[in-house]
């Protein structure tokens, strides 16, 4: 992995993971977060700032993005902005917006996933197609619903992704790599996410004998207040068995139906010449279970790091193939301490600190990441 950091734009930096592997014909891919530095600005001046930034960036860097999502601190009166600015952004690839204010005081952050030598394309109003190879990727941003309880817009959002994914000739069960679920008040509307879900996943098979998903359920929220959860979701296209492993981390983590709920810790997608790993989002807890270190945002970080390094090291990859990471916070005044950590242990690595919330109030802080390791598996096409 190559790291680099660009300030030569104006109020904007971008860190930037690039993954290479002189191979033929072998797609190169990066993560970047983008981050206005000058907070005094206004939203306007802030939104145009990002978007000269990428501009730019994108001149400079033969690549093609094939998910982004913009982190917003106010989604009501920033989104129709943003979708008027970026409207290029929002026709040519795969975007999710959701509230979750970044942390470092502006109001508007980008996460972006790039690739080199591939082909997007909208299929409907949430999701893009990304080919290369032997495989079809499925990014799918903003679905949502704004009718009935947190339940209910959750299994409705389910069945409209899971008939997508059938238009598709693909399934829930064994093309879904990865979700997000983000929840507009997550103390009260969680339970009602944990137990659609649920029964979705009986319904396809989902079980804990087969397998879940890997997944982040957190707070945040869109520009609709009706609407109670919002998902963005990923499939792959041209899976094999075993191409997909599942990572638990058994001795620091115990598996999630123990406590009612339903995902994986992470998954490893295994190509021929590389594996994607996704860590869920990660807290700070034991193989019981159990929160630890409650109301210790040092020592919560420092075991979430933990538990998310063995996860890695189950995977066959470590922090150091880490390209992206995106942190929640549940209180805004440990922004300070968590960012002086991040920064001393990971100064190289793309990240953003966010507000929001985690689904069990005991835990202060929660990570997920997205790391790539290269592989020379003749089993399966490279990616």
């Amino acid at each position: 992995m190559k790291f680099q950091k660009i300030d030569k734009y104006s109020s904007v930096s971008v860190e930037l993971a690039r993954f290479d592997r002189e191979l033929d014909k072998c797609v190169s891919e990066c993560q970047t977060m983008l981050h206005v530095e000058d907070d005094t600005l206004t939203y306007s001046q802030q939104l145009s700032a990002l978007i000269n930034a990428w501009r730019l960036f994108m001149e400079e860097e033969k690549f093609v993005p094939v998910f982004v999502r913009f982190f917003l601190s106010d989604a009501a009166n920033q989104l129709p902005a943003l979708q008027k600015e970026f409207h290029d952004i929002f026709n040519s690839t795969c975007c999710s917006v959701v509230q979750q204010a970044p942390l470092d005081g502006s109001k508007v952050a980008m996460w972006a996933y790039l690739q080199n030598g591939v082909d997007c394309v909208r299929l409907d109003d949430f999701s893009f197609r990304c080919s290369h190879g032997a495989y079809s990727h499925y990014w799918t941003g903003n679905m949502m619903m704004n009718e009935g309880d947190s339940a209910l817009q959750t299994e409705m959002i389910f069945k409209k992704y899971v008939s997508s994914l059938e238009t598709k000739n693909i399934s829930l069960t064994d093309n879904c790599v990865r979700t997000w679920l983000f929840v507009q008040n997550v103390d009260v509307n969680y339970k009602g996410v944990v137990k659609a879900r649920k029964k979705v996943f009986e319904k396809h098979r989902l079980t804990p004998e087969t397998h879940y998903i890997a997944s982040t359920g957190i707070e945040g929220r869109g520009s609709d207040a009706a609407s109670l959860v919002r998902m963005d979701a990923y499939a792959v296209a041209g899976l094999k068995p075993g191409q997909q492993q599942y990572l638990y981390g058994k001795t620091h983590l115990n598996p999630t139906y123990e406590y009612g709920v339903t995902f994986e810790r992470g998954v490893k997608v295994l190509y021929g010449d590389r594996s994607h790993l996704f860590i869920s989002g990660t807290a700070s807890i034991d193989n019981k279970g159990d929160v630890l270190y409650e109301g210790d945002i040092v020592r919560q970080t420092e075991r979430m790091w933990e538990n998310i390094s063995v996860l890695l090291q189950e995977g066959g990859a470590s922090f150091i193939d880490v390209a992206s990471m995106i942190i929640y916070l549940r209180d805004v005044s440990d922004r300070e301490v968590v960012s002086k950590m991040y920064e001393k242990r990971f100064p190289d690595v793309p990240k953003v600190i966010l507000y929001a919330p985690v689904c069990r109030p005991g835990w202060l802080i929660e990570m997920e990441c997205m790391a790539i390791n290269p592989e020379s598996n003749k089993s399966f096409a490279n990616f």
